[in-house]
């Protein structure tokens, strides 16, 4: 059994974690603080898992991850992001079982981040209506998602816990709900989309119902079976969106609701500023080639408005999230430019408990391993986001090919 080392005391100073040591999370313990963050892996194209799912998820593991994240396990099939992605459903249940049994193989743990696309929703693709908190246009599928009722919220609060309960018949450790980047329960914490006046609009409390609800829900379900996480915004990036401030009054309701296990803070919106929460390049071209006309056109002449561009630095989203981290309790999973050793014994100086990468990991799966047996190993990723226009087909990193498809099905 791995044991786990308390925080020290070196004077008056708190000694900070080393992040390859054995890390609680909830009723889990992993073996070291770093997680592979949920990015879409568009490996699903018949909203089953694939071999290259497995492998995807497989790689990071032996690589030397506490934990891999499954992006995007939808909790309802309207609430898909595009028709080829997962959603938890029984038939989805043996093929998920291979994926965390491979994952587990290699020593790692497991998530499923759970969610409800809401306005991000493909409606075209998925051929369901799309909901959000007011009738939406969303640009990229040319749908307007229809205004939700009680009676849906309520259904996608249960659809939540249902996916949950799945999560645990397919062997995962930990759950993730999606409470950022403008998805269903982030477009009503935005006092930009939600302009309701019932009780889901208006004030903050009214507008942190759904997310609470949704956070709830499952703890209700799983218990202490499996961890509960969740990704929050900290800013939509967005003038109108939500603030700093609204946020991490959200943050500590969540922790009073009791629900979570730990926060991974995010930001950005994939309907309004999709860039935000990325940072470095722009490819806007390379994402035009990607839709046909007259979307394709739209997208090469108002793109630089639509993906603005702003400068990649190590961990970039750190400043706002101390905080989140002065303010709450709860273990924090620290998200955006975790590229090097350096980075990471910054990030638990300043009190987080975990830290979560993403496209470093894609380009050079075996990145972990390579940095614990020498910590002056940098990731190569140079932040181009070429990466990004690849989630139409089969997401790689453009400059390793890391992962390659291992199967004509994907």
């Amino acid at each position: 059994m791995l044991s786990i080392p308390p925080r020290g005391k070196l004077g008056d100073m708190t000694v900070p974690h080393d992040v390859f040591s054995p890390a609680k999370l909830g009723p889990l313990t992993l073996r070291n603080r770093i997680i592979k963050a949920a990015t879409f892996e568009a490996s699903t194209p018949n909203a089953l898992v694939t071999e290259d799912l497995i492998t995807y998820h497989r790689l990071p593991a032996a690589g030397g991850v506490g934990m891999t994240t499954v992006a995007y396990c939808a909790v309802a099939p309207g609430g898909r992001t595009d028709g080829w992605q997962l959603w938890m459903r029984p038939e989805a249940v043996p093929g998920l079982r291979r994926l965390t049994d491979a994952v587990h193989a290699e020593g790692a743990a497991i998530s499923a981040q759970i969610g409800h696309a809401g306005p991000v929703a493909n409606a075209r693709t998925n051929k369901a209506t799309a909901l959000a908190p007011v009738r939406f246009f969303n640009p990229l599928s040319m749908r307007f998602a229809r205004k939700a009722t009680a009676d849906d919220i309520r259904e996608v609060t249960e659809a939540h816990a249902n996916a949950a309960r799945l999560a645990i018949d397919s062997g995962f450790d930990a759950v993730e709900i999606h409470l950022g980047h403008n998805y269903l329960a982030s477009s009503f914490l935005s006092p930009l989309i939600n302009r309701r006046t019932d009780e889901f609009g208006g004030s903050l409390a009214n507008r942190a119902k759904v997310a609470r609800g949704a956070v709830l829900a499952v703890k209700e379900a799983v218990g202490d079976r499996i961890a509960v996480t969740a990704k929050l915004n900290m800013s939509d990036g967005v003038r109108g969106g939500i603030s700093i401030e609204e946020s991490l009054q959200t943050a500590k309701w969540l922790e009073e609701d009791g629900g979570l296990d730990a926060i991974e803070l995010t930001a950005g919106s994939s309907l309004l500023n999709p860039m935000f929460l990325f940072r470095g390049g722009a490819p806007i071209k390379e994402f035009a080639r990607n839709f046909k006309p007259p979307l394709s056109w739209g997208m090469r002449m108002t793109g630089k408005k639509f993906m603005r561009e702003y400068p990649y630095e190590e961990a970039y989203l750190m400043r706002d999230a101390k905080k989140f981290r002065d303010e709450l309790t709860m273990p924090i999973i620290l998200l955006g430019g975790i590229t090097n050793r350096e980075t990471m014994d910054r990030a638990m100086a300043e009190g987080f408990d975990f830290v979560a990468m993403g496209r470093a990991l894609l380009a050079e799966p075996d990145l972990l391993n390579r940095i614990r047996a020498d910590s002056s190993v940098k990731s190569i990723c140079d932040h181009c986001n070429l990466c990004m226009p690849t989630i139409y087909n089969h997401t790689y990193c453009v400059r390793t090919g890391s992962p390659s498809p291992v199967s004509s099905g994907r």
